[in-house]
């Protein structure tokens, strides 16, 4: 099973990749579970996930996802990846376009039930992420 589970992630990194969004419900459940909506803004609620992506992949053109490792035990995966992308796009959450490059490692952990992704869990460089596009650390309230 981990070995199908994992190429389970590396289709869903390789569709997100390719901005291939309408193959995303072959490796994400319905009502997948995505833990990092403080992120990306996402509505709270089962599923709500796809939209995330979605709005990731429209505030960064290009964006791509390299696998560096990935380790997987009973029904879960750990993926350590480089994300790498520009921001050229809009998003609710974010600052203007500012054209510039990233490349950050995260660390994501996938759930998976009946061989699709149940639940996301995802941490990455955030300091190094602002510091590359410019923008401004987010002040406490």
């Amino acid at each position: 099973m981990s070995d199908q589970n994992k190429k389970v992630v590396l289709g869903f990194f390789e569709a997100v990749s390719g901005r291939r969004l309408e193959d995303l419900p072959q490796f994400m459940a319905h009502d997948v579970v995505d833990h990092n909506k403080i992120i990306h803004g996402e509505a709270d609620e089962p599923g709500a996930a796809f939209d995330g992506l979605r709005r990731q992949l429209a505030a960064f053109d290009p964006l791509t996802v390299r696998v560096d490792e990935l380790i997987a035990e009973g029904d879960r995966v750990v993926a350590r990846v480089t994300q790498r992308g520009v921001h050229n796009g809009t998003h609710p959450r974010m600052p203007e376009p500012t054209g510039r490059d990233f490349d950050v490692e995260a660390i994501w952990i996938l759930t998976l039930v009946d061989g699709k992704i149940s639940e996301i869990r995802a941490v990455s460089d955030r300091l190094g992420f602002f510091l590359q596009l410019g923008w401004d650390w987010p002040q406490a309230d």
